[in-house]
């Protein structure tokens, strides 16, 4: 069996974190806003008003 090859995976890994840094500072030149890095989408109970609160018995 042949063993991994952690040095090609290092760089890949490299070159992609690096592309992407790339892109962020291309998008920031342009005036854009960057994405947002988590899943949740706009609008989505983000700190906005609490929910109802249940009444009283």
């Amino acid at each position: 069996m042949a063993t991994p090859n952690y040095s090609y995976e290092k760089r890949q890994k490299e070159l992609a974190k690096k592309k992407k840094k790339e892109e962020k500072l291309k998008r920031k030149a342009e005036g854009k806003p960057d994405l947002p890095d988590d899943d949740t989408p706009d609008g989505d109970d983000a700190g906005g008003t609490p929910p109802p609160a249940d009444p009283a018995p």
